[in-house]
């Protein structure tokens, strides 16, 4: 069940604990994705707090908010680039997309499956996606007052698995949201701390979210016996022409 798009622009602009989730994903996406000069960069679900660093020298962003959610207009003050469209049709040409960000829109989604397969279609060869969704064994997925406590959370080998069985290939393996998702002023202001400390010491136990980079997986050329069928071996050449007559290529000794 997505969450209303009014809940999650709430959530992450207008909270302290959302701007420390936002700043926390945002830092480890760029170092993964540090620049998209002359890049198509796409986000679903509620992605586009994560995608304003590539406003700039992108070639073209664009914010997908899926039509249980609704949408909103962003970034403000800026030319809109968000969009509503339906979560297993998605108004991107195939294999547009070099850079794609799914954040609030798998784990919540009633057909994650046709997001995946959405996902792999609007990818371009040598593209790459970062799938961002709430840990299983993490704090944050059981906190009911922020997103991440709503939806289906994933551990990293049910996450991995799902993205093989869909086409893609796991290249990265992230993690982020170590404080407690707490409002109380300590927790806020040592947020870096712990942070830091996470990804030293616990990076995969104590995070609130996983993040994968994925890779799209392209199918070899058919060959084999598809290939040879193409090319049938000519071994019946002559048969039914008339006794006397020479068969072409064939040299007659007498």
């Amino acid at each position: 069940m997505h969450l209303d798009v009014q809940d999650l622009r709430n959530f992450y602009y207008r909270t302290q604990l959302g701007r420390v989730a936002q700043r926390a994903i945002r830092e480890r996406m760029l170092e993964v994705w540090p620049e998209a000069k002359g890049q198509t960069v796409a986000g679903f679900g509620f992605a586009v707090p994560l995608l304003r660093p590539y406003l700039e020298a992108a070639r073209r962003v664009i914010g997908l908010m899926p039509g249980p959610q609704g949408v909103m207009p962003w970034p403000a003050g800026m030319e809109n680039v968000s969009v509503l469209c339906e979560e297993t049709r998605w108004p991107i040409s195939t294999g547009m997309v070099d850079r794609l960000v799914l954040l609030h829109g798998l784990e919540t989604s009633e057909n994650p499956g046709a997001v995946l397969e959405e996902s792999y279609r609007v990818l371009g060869p040598g593209g790459r996606a970062l799938f961002v969704v709430p840990n299983r064994s993490g704090m944050w997925a059981r906190a009911d007052g922020t997103p991440f406590g709503f939806g289906h959370p994933y551990s990293l080998g049910q996450l991995e698995s799902q993205l093989k069985y869909y086409g893609f290939t796991p290249e990265r393996h992230l993690s982020a949201l170590y404080s407690p998702p707490s409002e109380r002023r300590f927790w806020l202001g040592t947020a870096a701390f712990w942070e830091n400390a996470g990804q030293k010491f616990a990076p995969w136990l104590a995070a609130g979210v996983l993040m994968v980079e994925a890779s799209k997986q392209i199918p070899a050329p058919m060959r084999g016996l598809g290939a040879m069928v193409r090319r049938p071996l000519k071994v019946l050449e002559g048969v039914g022409q008339g006794v006397g007559q020479p068969v072409p290529g064939l040299r007659t000794r007498f």
